[in-house]
Protein backbone atom coordinates (compact mmCIF):
# COMPACT_ATOMS: atom_id res chain seq x y z
CA UNK A 1 0.00 0.00 0.00
CA UNK A 2 1.18 3.35 -0.70
CA UNK A 3 2.41 5.91 1.81
CA UNK A 4 -0.65 6.85 3.93
CA UNK A 5 -1.82 10.33 4.85
CA UNK A 6 -4.01 11.32 8.73
CA UNK A 7 -4.98 14.24 7.96
CA UNK A 8 -6.45 16.15 11.01
CA UNK A 9 -8.98 19.02 11.09
CA UNK A 10 -10.60 21.07 14.00
CA UNK A 11 -14.14 21.84 14.74
CA UNK A 12 -13.53 25.39 14.67
CA UNK A 13 -14.40 25.74 10.42
CA UNK A 14 -16.19 22.19 9.79
CA UNK A 15 -19.60 24.56 9.76
CA UNK A 16 -18.28 26.19 7.22
CA UNK A 17 -19.32 25.38 3.88
CA UNK A 18 -16.43 27.31 1.58
CA UNK A 19 -13.91 25.42 4.27
CA UNK A 20 -15.48 21.96 4.14
CA UNK A 21 -15.78 22.38 -0.52
CA UNK A 22 -11.76 23.08 -0.32
CA UNK A 23 -11.44 20.81 2.16
CA UNK A 24 -13.21 17.90 0.16
CA UNK A 25 -11.53 18.85 -3.05
CA UNK A 26 -8.23 18.60 -2.03
CA UNK A 27 -8.64 15.37 -0.69
CA UNK A 28 -9.90 13.91 -3.95
CA UNK A 29 -7.35 14.91 -5.61
CA UNK A 30 -4.73 12.89 -3.47
CA UNK A 31 -3.15 9.94 -4.49
CA UNK A 32 -2.64 7.96 -1.62
CA UNK A 33 -4.77 6.64 1.23
CA UNK A 34 -6.36 8.74 3.58
CA UNK A 35 -7.69 8.71 6.77
CA UNK A 36 -9.62 11.93 8.23
CA UNK A 37 -9.87 12.56 11.97
CA UNK A 38 -12.03 15.77 13.20
CA UNK A 39 -12.54 17.75 16.14
CA UNK A 40 -15.97 19.62 17.14
CA UNK A 41 -14.85 22.23 19.94
CA UNK A 42 -17.07 25.35 18.52
CA UNK A 43 -20.38 23.35 17.96
CA UNK A 44 -20.07 21.10 20.84
CA UNK A 45 -19.51 24.11 23.29
CA UNK A 46 -22.45 25.77 21.58
CA UNK A 47 -24.97 22.58 22.52
CA UNK A 48 -23.13 22.69 25.59
CA UNK A 49 -24.10 25.84 26.87
CA UNK A 50 -27.69 25.57 24.83
CA UNK A 51 -28.58 22.49 27.61
CA UNK A 52 -27.58 24.80 30.71
CA UNK A 53 -24.62 22.91 31.50
CA UNK A 54 -21.08 24.52 31.82
CA UNK A 55 -18.28 24.83 29.29
CA UNK A 56 -14.83 24.11 31.10
CA UNK A 57 -11.66 23.75 29.83
CA UNK A 58 -7.75 22.59 31.34
CA UNK A 59 -4.84 23.25 29.28
CA UNK A 60 -6.91 23.37 26.28
CA UNK A 61 -9.27 20.00 27.82
CA UNK A 62 -12.78 19.99 28.22
CA UNK A 63 -14.01 18.87 31.27
CA UNK A 64 -16.44 16.19 30.40
CA UNK A 65 -18.91 14.92 33.23
CA UNK A 66 -21.30 12.21 31.86
CA UNK A 67 -24.03 14.78 30.83
CA UNK A 68 -21.48 16.89 28.64
CA UNK A 69 -19.80 13.34 27.12
CA UNK A 70 -23.67 12.44 26.15
CA UNK A 71 -23.85 15.60 24.23
CA UNK A 72 -19.83 15.82 23.00
CA UNK A 73 -20.78 12.54 21.48
CA UNK A 74 -24.11 13.39 20.15
CA UNK A 75 -22.60 16.26 17.89
CA UNK A 76 -19.05 15.09 16.92
CA UNK A 77 -20.04 11.44 16.16
CA UNK A 78 -23.76 12.88 14.72
CA UNK A 79 -23.84 16.00 13.12
CA UNK A 80 -20.38 16.91 12.39
CA UNK A 81 -18.96 13.29 11.44
CA UNK A 82 -21.95 13.10 9.38
CA UNK A 83 -21.68 16.27 7.28
CA UNK A 84 -17.59 15.16 6.81
CA UNK A 85 -18.59 11.96 5.39
CA UNK A 86 -21.89 13.27 2.78
CA UNK A 87 -19.13 16.31 1.23
CA UNK A 88 -16.36 13.51 0.79
CA UNK A 89 -19.14 11.01 -0.62
CA UNK A 90 -21.17 13.65 -2.68
CA UNK A 91 -17.61 14.09 -4.29
CA UNK A 92 -17.04 10.63 -5.48
CA UNK A 93 -15.34 9.52 -2.86
CA UNK A 94 -16.11 6.05 -0.44
CA UNK A 95 -16.02 8.04 2.86
CA UNK A 96 -17.26 5.63 6.03
CA UNK A 97 -17.63 7.65 9.30
CA UNK A 98 -16.21 6.02 12.78
CA UNK A 99 -15.88 7.09 15.75
CA UNK A 100 -12.93 4.92 18.12
CA UNK A 101 -16.28 3.55 19.21
CA UNK A 102 -16.90 1.27 16.14
CA UNK A 103 -14.83 -2.21 16.45
CA UNK A 104 -13.53 -0.95 19.23
CA UNK A 105 -11.26 1.06 16.98
CA UNK A 106 -9.57 3.35 19.71
CA UNK A 107 -9.69 2.24 23.12
CA UNK A 108 -8.57 4.33 26.06
CA UNK A 109 -7.65 5.12 29.88
CA UNK A 110 -8.45 8.13 31.70
CA UNK A 111 -6.67 11.51 30.93
CA UNK A 112 -5.26 13.10 34.40
CA UNK A 113 -2.60 15.59 33.60
CA UNK A 114 -1.28 16.48 37.01
CA UNK A 115 -3.30 14.43 38.60
CA UNK A 116 -6.71 16.63 37.82
CA UNK A 117 -9.79 14.81 37.04
CA UNK A 118 -11.43 15.90 33.96
CA UNK A 119 -14.21 13.27 34.05
CA UNK A 120 -14.71 11.59 30.89
CA UNK A 121 -11.49 13.05 29.11
CA UNK A 122 -9.52 9.63 27.96
CA UNK A 123 -6.25 9.32 26.17
CA UNK A 124 -5.48 6.34 23.96
CA UNK A 125 -4.12 3.49 24.68
CA UNK A 126 -4.44 1.12 21.53
CA UNK A 127 -5.52 1.83 17.80
CA UNK A 128 -6.57 -1.02 15.59
CA UNK A 129 -4.55 -0.26 12.34
CA UNK A 130 -5.22 -3.60 11.05
CA UNK A 131 -8.89 -2.68 10.35
CA UNK A 132 -8.53 0.60 9.33
CA UNK A 133 -5.52 -0.59 6.76
CA UNK A 134 -8.66 -3.14 5.46
CA UNK A 135 -10.41 -0.01 5.16
CA UNK A 136 -8.15 2.05 2.74
CA UNK A 137 -7.25 -1.74 0.82
CA UNK A 138 -11.00 -1.51 -0.17
CA UNK A 139 -10.64 2.18 -1.32
CA UNK A 140 -12.68 3.22 1.69
CA UNK A 141 -11.82 6.94 3.55
CA UNK A 142 -11.97 6.50 7.51
CA UNK A 143 -13.36 9.49 8.88
CA UNK A 144 -12.77 8.89 12.71
CA UNK A 145 -14.22 11.42 15.28
CA UNK A 146 -12.60 11.63 18.51
CA UNK A 147 -14.68 9.21 20.79
CA UNK A 148 -12.95 6.27 22.52
CA UNK A 149 -14.34 3.27 24.61
CA UNK A 150 -12.07 3.29 28.08
CA UNK A 151 -10.21 -0.43 28.48
CA UNK A 152 -11.56 -0.75 32.39
CA UNK A 153 -15.21 0.50 32.04
CA UNK A 154 -16.62 -0.16 28.44
CA UNK A 155 -17.74 3.92 28.52
CA UNK A 156 -17.00 6.54 26.03
CA UNK A 157 -14.47 8.76 26.04
CA UNK A 158 -13.52 12.47 24.95
CA UNK A 159 -10.38 12.42 23.39
CA UNK A 160 -8.46 15.48 21.59
CA UNK A 161 -8.42 15.09 17.90
CA UNK A 162 -4.37 15.63 17.86
CA UNK A 163 -4.02 12.85 19.95
CA UNK A 164 -6.11 10.96 18.35
CA UNK A 165 -4.50 11.41 15.00
CA UNK A 166 -1.12 11.21 16.61
CA UNK A 167 -2.00 7.29 17.59
CA UNK A 168 -3.77 6.52 14.43
CA UNK A 169 -0.37 7.75 12.38
CA UNK A 170 1.38 5.70 14.79
CA UNK A 171 -0.45 2.87 14.30
CA UNK A 172 -0.19 2.83 10.50
CA UNK A 173 3.49 3.36 11.04
CA UNK A 174 4.27 4.16 7.60
CA UNK A 175 1.85 7.36 7.61
CA UNK A 176 2.05 11.25 7.36
CA UNK A 177 0.20 12.88 9.96
CA UNK A 178 -0.70 16.55 8.21
CA UNK A 179 -2.66 18.96 11.00
CA UNK A 180 -4.45 21.53 9.03
CA UNK A 181 -4.43 24.89 10.83
CA UNK A 182 -4.87 28.65 10.43
CA UNK A 183 -1.49 29.02 9.88
CA UNK A 184 0.58 28.38 6.60
CA UNK A 185 3.31 26.25 8.63
CA UNK A 186 6.09 27.10 11.27
CA UNK A 187 7.59 30.55 10.82
CA UNK A 188 11.71 31.10 10.91
CA UNK A 189 12.45 34.94 10.25
CA UNK A 190 9.02 35.24 8.55
CA UNK A 191 9.51 32.43 5.95
CA UNK A 192 7.55 29.21 6.40
CA UNK A 193 10.57 26.01 7.18
CA UNK A 194 9.95 23.54 4.67
CA UNK A 195 11.92 21.02 7.20
CA UNK A 196 12.46 21.03 11.22
CA UNK A 197 14.08 17.79 13.39
CA UNK A 198 12.78 17.80 16.70
CA UNK A 199 16.64 18.88 17.46
CA UNK A 200 15.98 22.42 16.01
CA UNK A 201 12.70 22.84 17.36
CA UNK A 202 13.68 22.65 20.55
CA UNK A 203 16.64 25.04 20.22
CA UNK A 204 13.98 27.30 18.18
CA UNK A 205 11.75 27.06 21.16
CA UNK A 206 14.62 27.90 23.71
CA UNK A 207 15.33 31.14 21.79
CA UNK A 208 11.86 32.33 21.70
CA UNK A 209 11.83 32.10 17.90
CA UNK A 210 9.02 29.79 17.71
CA UNK A 211 6.36 31.05 20.57
CA UNK A 212 2.97 31.39 22.03
CA UNK A 213 0.41 29.30 20.15
CA UNK A 214 3.09 27.87 17.60
CA UNK A 215 4.61 26.00 20.72
CA UNK A 216 1.90 23.14 21.28
CA UNK A 217 1.52 23.07 17.44
CA UNK A 218 5.05 21.86 17.46
CA UNK A 219 4.97 19.67 20.43
CA UNK A 220 2.17 17.62 19.06
CA UNK A 221 4.13 17.39 15.68
CA UNK A 222 6.81 16.10 17.40
CA UNK A 223 5.04 14.16 20.08
CA UNK A 224 3.53 12.26 16.61
CA UNK A 225 6.84 11.75 15.50
CA UNK A 226 7.68 9.50 18.74
CA UNK A 227 4.87 7.43 18.69
CA UNK A 228 5.77 6.40 15.12
CA UNK A 229 4.34 8.63 12.48
CA UNK A 230 7.20 8.08 9.19
CA UNK A 231 6.62 12.59 9.30
CA UNK A 232 4.77 15.06 10.32
CA UNK A 233 3.00 18.52 9.01
CA UNK A 234 1.79 21.57 10.02
CA UNK A 235 0.25 23.91 7.39
CA UNK A 236 -3.17 25.45 6.58
CA UNK A 237 -5.95 24.36 3.97
CA UNK A 238 -4.13 25.79 0.86
CA UNK A 239 -0.75 23.60 2.01
CA UNK A 240 -2.30 20.49 2.29
CA UNK A 241 -1.32 18.72 -0.92
CA UNK A 242 2.19 19.70 -0.39
CA UNK A 243 2.96 22.57 1.73
CA UNK A 244 4.09 23.75 4.85
CA UNK A 245 6.66 22.98 7.51
CA UNK A 246 7.53 19.16 7.48
CA UNK A 247 8.75 17.48 10.87
CA UNK A 248 11.54 14.45 10.74
CA UNK A 249 13.54 12.57 12.99
CA UNK A 250 16.82 13.19 13.31
CA UNK A 251 18.14 10.04 10.98
CA UNK A 252 15.76 11.01 8.34
CA UNK A 253 16.17 12.78 5.38
CA UNK A 254 14.25 15.50 4.58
Amino acid sequence: MNPISVIKVSGHELDDPAFLDGLTATIGAMRQPVVLVHGGGKEISAAVEQAGLQVEFVDGLRVTSPEVMAIMQMVVCGTINKRIVMALINAGMRAIGLSGLDLGLLRCEPYRPNGRDLGRVGVVTTVDGTALRQMLALGWLPVIAPVALGVADGLSYNVNADMVAEAVAGALGNAELVFVSNVPGVLIDGQVAPTLTPVAVEAYIASGVISGGMIPKVRAALAALSRGAASVRITNLAGLGNGGTRFVAEDAKP
